[in-house]
């Protein structure tokens, strides 16, 4: 009997939604890595930082929005980041979908994903297996919130909290708005998932941890499944600046403050995160999702970053470099072995306006100045830029009420960074003895400018 309402209940999944119905499902995948087969290096902090056993899970996690037959998967994955090709092969096996977003929430306490986490800085700590089922999981999870899918109706809100951030780089400014979207049945009301998207770095644990765990993000999801009764889906946004838990001052229940590297803050800060959730839900109100407009660019980023064109001559990150002449979108992406020359490597931004909802897919590590158009205007004299042009805002470009920005979004090219901030050469800005933290993870200056002059384009197409 069993087995026959199994196969009832799948027919039933499978088959089409009349058309215009808007309809949503939730699925996942556990990515957790076997430890103590092999090494697992953990990406974020030095190299050569082994896994010694697993604290909590690392996961797949998939949305699946479909109006009528026209279908829009967002994924999200416990890990440091996810380059183009990965996501190339990940959309190859999912046909049939108007477009895939795969995101990484940044995790710093997950198996590198990336290659720059090794043994050694010439040694990938990709694990070629795991990478594979790393975008195998993005496929099931995807595939599982497909099947999953059930007519919806959508309430979204959002909640700011700039005590929930540190921005450890000057000047300081914090994107502190958390996006939630809550998804419910329209005849009986029950809820059927959450999709919450909020702006810092998965770092908490910090360097010396050995245990791999999801970080913060992990006590997130727990605490909102557990209260909303339902899949939870949970999407990195603003994080360069940098947007981190290391050094932000958070307390337990009792008042007590705790301390950075441990899992008591780590906990903490996730139902700090999980609870801001919730006040956003609690004033949630009722949104369209459709029609869907998705538009996509593909694009070439140059790559000034020597230790990054040192890597990529070594092996260390792989991926495909084009040749640079300037033009970010050439008729032709030319490929090119030949590091001591100009080169770019090949992204994607995206532009997604979804009936009420717009949302910007942003591929690595953005800045908040960016978003917010609160670059600095005059320039510190001290910047290598200060005569640059402001970038257009990503925010500005948004003209609905609702909006949202998905970070690591089909790609990780690390920080973009206004350029009239960009600050490598001495004298410093704001009078330090040396450079701040930043430039050592961003492709180059160029980057910022190339991303958010496309994403305006893009927008206006």
């Amino acid at each position: 009997m069993r087995y026959a309402v199994a196969l009832f209940s799948l027919a039933v999944s499978a088959l089409p939604c009349p058309a215009g119905e808007f309809t949503v499902g939730f699925g996942e995948a556990d990515l957790t890595p076997d430890v103590g087969k092999k090494p697992v290096f953990l990406a974020g902090f030095g190299q050569n930082r082994k896994a010694t056993k697993v604290h909590d899970p690392i996961t797949a996690r998939a949305v699946v929005l479909a109006d009528g037959a026209e279908k829009i998967a967002f994924v999200s994955v416990d890990v440091v980041g996810l380059f183009l090709p990965s996501v190339e092969r990940v959309r190859e096996k999912l046909p049939g979908f108007k477009y895939v977003l795969v995101s990484a929430t940044h995790n710093h306490e997950g198996p590198d994903t990336l290659g720059l986490w090794g043994p050694s800085p010439v040694q990938s700590g990709i694990d070629p297996e795991y990478l594979k089922r790393v975008e195998a999981g993005c496929v099931e999870a995807a595939k599982a919130a497909d099947k999953d899918r059930k007519p919806a109706a959508v309430r979204i809100g959002s909640a700011h909290d700039a005590d929930l951030l540190r921005d450890n780089r000057l000047p300081v400014l914090k994107h502190d708005e958390l996006v939630a979207l809550h998804f419910r049945d329209p005849k009986t009301d029950k809820p059927i998932g959450v999709l919450v998207q909020w702006n810092c770095h998965p770092e908490s644990l910090g360097s010396k941890n050995t245990e791999v765990s999801a970080d913060y993000i992990y006590y997130t999801v727990k605490h909102l499944r557990e209260s909303q009764q339902c899949p939870v889906a949970y999407f990195t946004g603003t994080v360069g600046g940098l947007m981190t838990t290391l050094g932000l001052p958070v307390k337990d229940e009792k008042g007590v403050q705790l301390a950075d590297g441990t899992f008591e803050k780590t906990e903490r800060y996730g139902r700090l995160v999980a609870k801001l959730a919730e006040t956003a839900l609690a004033k949630a109100a009722p949104v369209d999702l459709t029609p869907f407009d998705v538009r996509t660019r593909e694009l070439l980023v140059p790559v000034d970053n020597s230790v990054y064109r040192l890597a990529w001559s070594f092996g260390t990150l792989d991926r495909t470099m084009y040749k640079w002449g300037g033009n970010p979108t050439p008729k032709r992406f030319e490929a090119t072995k030949d590091v001591s020359q100009p080169i770019a490597v090949k992204s994607e931004v995206g532009y997604l306006k979804l009936g009420a909802l717009e949302i910007a897919a942003i591929p690595g590590e953005i800045y908040p100045e960016l978003v917010l158009n609160k670059v600095q205007d005059p320039a510190d004299p001290g910047a290598d830029f200060p005569d640059a042009p402001i970038e257009p805002a990503i925010y500005d470009q948004l003209k609905s009420k609702h909006r949202m920005l998905i970070g690591l979004a089909n790609d990780e090219l690390g920080y973009f960074i206004p350029k009239r901030q960009w600050d490598e050469k001495a004298p410093f800005c704001y009078g330090l003895k040396k450079a701040q933290y930043g430039e050592m993870n961003s492709v180059g200056p160029e980057a910022a400018p190339v991303i958010c002059n496309a994403f305006k384009e893009l927008v206006k197409k």
